[in-house]
């Protein structure tokens, strides 16, 4: 757990944009890890099998969630925690910091948009940093596909941040 914490935390926070859901869903994923060891066969690297076992529990969280209705409305300390955030203050300037959260907006937009094969190839590439043939292992294709999906996934992000530069 404690070798794959970060990696897996940073996985689900791709599903669920909650850092403490995040956080539980992980936790989660890593007590049905544990539950299944005996089922792990070793034909895939350890990680592709924890990355699958993650993958499906924010998967099924996120159906749970959409099915019961949750109040959207915000707490007045959640909005205070907004304000006094520390990384809205010490930025360079007001256009600075506008600019970069519209890139960063139009970043997690584009992301959002790409299909599921795409989004998860780019994310595995970008953001936890594997392989093209740890890729191709975790989601069961062949590394052509793979390079083909992350090239696809960074031109249409390149063409939506493009007019911002």
């Amino acid at each position: 757990m404690l070798k794959y914490q970060h990696r897996i935390v940073h996985l689900v926070n791709g599903y669920i944009k909650d850092p403490s859901e995040a956080q539980d869903v992980a936790q989660e994923s890593f007590i049905k890890a544990y539950r299944a060891l005996g089922s792990f066969r070793g034909d895939a690297a350890f990680y592709t099998w924890l990355y699958r076992i993650a993958i499906n529990t924010a998967k099924n969280y996120c159906l749970a969630r959409s099915r019961r209705s949750a109040s959207q409305e915000v707490d007045i300390q959640d909005a205070e925690a907004i304000e006094h955030a520390p990384q809205l203050h010490g930025l360079d300037s007001p256009e600075g910091l506008l600019l970069t959260q519209e890139i960063m907006d139009t970043i997690k937009t584009a992301l959002a948009t790409l299909p599921e094969e795409m989004r998860m190839a780019i994310e595995l590439r970008e953001f936890d940093g594997l392989s093209y043939e740890e890729i191709a292992e975790a989601m069961d294709c062949p590394v052509g596909t793979v390079r083909s999906r992350i090239f696809r996934a960074r031109a249409t992000i390149d063409n939506m941040i493009n007019p911002l530069l």
